[in-house]
């Protein structure tokens, strides 16, 4: 992979939020409206804290390392999409830029927007709600890289099927990680699943991060046993996604049908 060729692509998707208010709504505003939504409902709980104390904390932190995920996951998509939108998809396979310096690429605009997103949500849940989500301590940052990795996986995933059926794979962008929300225990533990949709749930990695975080924060014991496990299932999955993406990529060239995806 050569760095200016990905730096060009990254540079490009960043010029596109210099003008585009939908764009920096999507960073901004729609994560706002989220935290604010979910900070009454909490607000409304801690009203029986004599019942259920530790709920307020899970709910915000929940929350948050959850659109951490989701925006990573819309990163890798939603880049892809901007290129098949302008046409441009064709332009960029003609050049010297390789499968893997294009998933470079959307993986940094991945990282931005869960940088920008994350650092809106973190502050307004403090001034709004006084909920600090550093009170997770040093584990914060390995489950936040779980999640991204996470929502990588599903990102790339979801662009080799749009990339494989065309427009009418294009509503994935927005429903695949949605799908996985259920089996990801976001907003409560595995053991309320029923006992054969806790197999399924257990191979999620985000599944492990949000256990390892509601036990983090309800024992103070470090989660080395979920971040294992999410940063394990992580790699493999990581790992054969992008296998899959570049024989799909390779499919679809020898086909012909690169140049008909969203036509």
């Amino acid at each position: 992979m050569t760095y200016h060729r990905i730096a060009a692509l990254v540079v490009r998707h960043l010029y596109l939020y210099r003008r585009s208010l939908p764009r920096v709504m999507e960073i901004i505003y729609w994560p706002f409206l989220d935290l604010v939504v979910w900070g009454f409902i909490t607000v409304y709980l801690a009203t029986f804290q004599g019942q259920m104390p530790a709920v307020v904390t899970f709910l915000l932190g929940a929350l948050i390392l959850w659109d951490v995920l989701f925006r990573s996951q819309q990163g890798i998509t939603i880049s892809f999409l901007e290129e098949l939108w302008a046409r441009n998809l064709m332009n960029l396979f003609a050049s010297p830029l390789t499968p893997s310096e294009f998933l470079a690429a959307t993986m940094v605009m991945s990282l931005f927007k869960v940088t920008a997103v994350s650092m809106v949500m973190s502050l307004c849940a403090w001034l709004f709600y006084g909920y600090n989500v550093f009170i997770i301590g040093i584990w914060l940052m390995p489950f936040i890289m779980n999640l991204v990795l996470t929502g990588w996986i599903i990102g790339v995933f979801t662009t080799s099927l749009i990339m494989r059926f065309g427009q009418e794979a294009e509503v994935l962008a927005w429903s695949m990680v949605f799908l996985f929300q259920p089996i990801s225990c976001v907003f409560y533990p595995m053991d309320v699943l029923p006992v054969w949709l806790r197999g399924v749930a257990w191979m999620n990695p985000a599944a492990h991060v949000f256990e390892g975080m509601r036990g983090l924060l309800a024992t103070h014991v470090a989660p080395l046993t979920s971040l294992s496990l999410a940063s394990g299932l992580n790699l493999f999955y990581l790992g054969a996604v992008i296998l899959w993406f570049h024989h799909t990529f390779n499919v679809c060239k020898e086909r012909g049908s690169l140049v008909r995806v969203g036509e």
